[in-house]
């Protein structure tokens, strides 16, 4: 259970924390899949990571050794049509249109034909850089190719303007690829006689080179995801199976201090969970042992001493010295008052009821118009407030804490408001308030400070400790500190049940 701070002094966390907490689940069921989501994925991005840069390098040497053979082939072609007498050029280019299956697709143009080119990828650059290093290499001095790589939709082969789309199917459909996944095409156009240029284009070894060096394909990406999803449900199944167990443990003790007669945990689940619920069922046994033993041993102390004391008193009037047959009725008085005070505070506590819905607000607008004393000044500022809780319970808890303002201060102030999920009770006196070193000490029983001594003699310093108790048993808490303007306050924080709409 968390509260607000308990005062101005409290160090307050820092905003990195804040936002730690803010970001960290709360329970352990999410706090282990997160931890689990966030493993996988960072061993995924790590695994791709690796995969990426050697499957990088390889598709690199691949390509480069492809372009290299690629410009071994179109160098061959060069020096082949450039040895060739200019009147068989068109014919043997006719042929090999006709034959298909050639390596290259050929045309002569009188110019260099414009290219959109690939731009911005470091694998085509490097291909690129290959191929022409490979062709200044084996064709002679002099000869300044153009190479560049261009995707087959749109691209200009002659100089008439004609495109791959205008040529024939059968020109190309073993050359380039254009359906139905197309592959950017190598170009290659070289002059080898004044207004003779020679075109060249094919496709390279591995067509789709740039698709294998990218690591966040489709299928590699469905995979991942597959194994994400598949850890996170393995993770959850088997992260439930472990928490239930210590829920179970959780909400059994959380209910041992409210319940008559509690109910032994199932042991089951892992060896150490099974250990945990025995030796959970075998304290639970082993207080609520020691719980009725206490009550029997309080109610015959009762009895026991309830004789003696009545005997005594008896036999001091006997005495005649009335001022030291007064002093032993006093003393006798004092002893049959703490008595009772022991016993009342074992009953106050162990009150049996079930827990149930309570009206808070409707529960101390009843203690307010009934204090201990008739003419007693109390203000309330109540606020529609539902708990969960023992309606006796805290009807004798807050009892105490309003007699308690009642007697010792000369008015009351009670207010109920809301602090995120929980209720805050205020409870005001404007008496003189207690000393700071005095707060600490207040809980402790039959402790009753210089002023609550002078104002009601009777009491038996029990109320706060008591109160306490029976908050503390419904998993809130009391606080006690001094008005700026004078007087005691009283602070009841209880978990409140969420608003109703409407």
């Amino acid at each position: 259970m968390c509260f607000p701070p308990r005062s101005a002094a409290t160090v307050k966390p820092s905003s990195k924390k804040k936002w730690y907490r803010r970001a960290c689940p709360n329970t352990l069921l999410s706090r282990i899949v997160l931890v689990m989501v966030l493993g996988v994925i960072s061993a995924q991005l790590v695994g791709t990571f690796l995969l990426a840069r050697q499957l990088r390098e390889n598709v690199r040497v691949e390509a480069l050794s492809a372009g290299r053979y690629l410009a071994s082939n179109a160098a061959g072609s060069i020096r082949f049509f450039r040895d060739l007498p200019p009147a068989y050029r068109p014919i043997l280019i006719e042929q090999l249109r006709t034959m298909g299956g050639t390596r290259f697709f050929v045309n002569f143009n009188r110019t260099p034909v414009p290219v959109t080119a690939l731009a911005g990828n470091p694998l085509v650059d490097a291909v690129v850089a290959e191929v022409h290093a490979e062709l200044v290499h084996s064709l002679p001095s002099g000869t300044a190719p153009r190479i560049s790589f261009a995707w087959p939709q749109g691209l200009q082969v002659s100089d008439d303007g004609r495109t791959v789309a205008d040529l024939p199917e059968s020109w190309v459909e073993t050359t380039l690829l254009i359906r139905p996944r197309p592959a950017p095409i190598l170009v290659i156009q070289t002059e080898f006689e004044k207004d003779h240029w020679l075109y060249l284009a094919a496709a390279m070894p591995d067509p789709h080179f740039l698709d294998n060096a990218n690591p966040l394909t489709l299928d590699r990406v469905v995979l991942q995801l597959v194994t994400l999803f598949t850890v996170l449900l393995l993770a959850v199944w088997m992260v439930r199976g472990l928490v239930q167990p210590i829920d179970r443990i959780a909400r059994a003790a959380n209910a041992f201090g409210s319940a008559i007669a509690p109910e032994p945990i199932p042991e089951s689940g892992s060896a150490e969970l099974r250990r945990t619920a025995r030796a959970f069922n075998a304290m639970q046994a082993r207080i609520q042992g020691y719980l009725v033993d206490r009550e029997r041993l309080f109610i015959g102390i009762s009895h026991s001493l309830k004789t003696p004391i009545m005997r005594l008193k008896l036999r001091t009037e006997l005495l005649d010295d009335e001022a030291m047959r007064n002093e032993f009725h006093e003393d006798l008085d004092d002893l049959d008052v703490m008595v009772k005070a022991a016993l009342q505070s074992l009953r106050d506590t162990d009150i049996y009821e079930n827990l149930v819905e309570v009206r808070l607000d409707g529960l101390l607008a009843r203690l307010v118009k009934r204090p201990i004393h008739p003419n007693a000044n109390i203000t309330y500022h109540p606020m529609p407030m539902r708990i969960h809780g023992k309606p006796l319970a805290l009807q004798r808890a807050f009892g105490n804490l309003l007699d308690n303002a009642v007697l010792y201060g000369d008015r009351v102030q009670v207010r109920l408001s809301r602090i995120g999920n929980l209720a805050l009770v205020e409870i005001r006196d404007f008496g003189p308030g207690l000393p700071e070193v005095s707060i600490s000490a207040a809980f402790e029983p039959h402790v009753r400070l210089g002023h609550g001594q002078q104002r009601n003699r009777a009491g038996s310093g029990l109320g706060l400790g008591i109160s306490r108790n029976i908050v503390q048993a419904h998993g809130g808490e009391i606080r006690l500190h001094n008005h700026d303007e004078g007087g005691l306050v009283v602070s009841v924080l209880l978990p409140a049940m969420p608003e109703q709409e409407g």
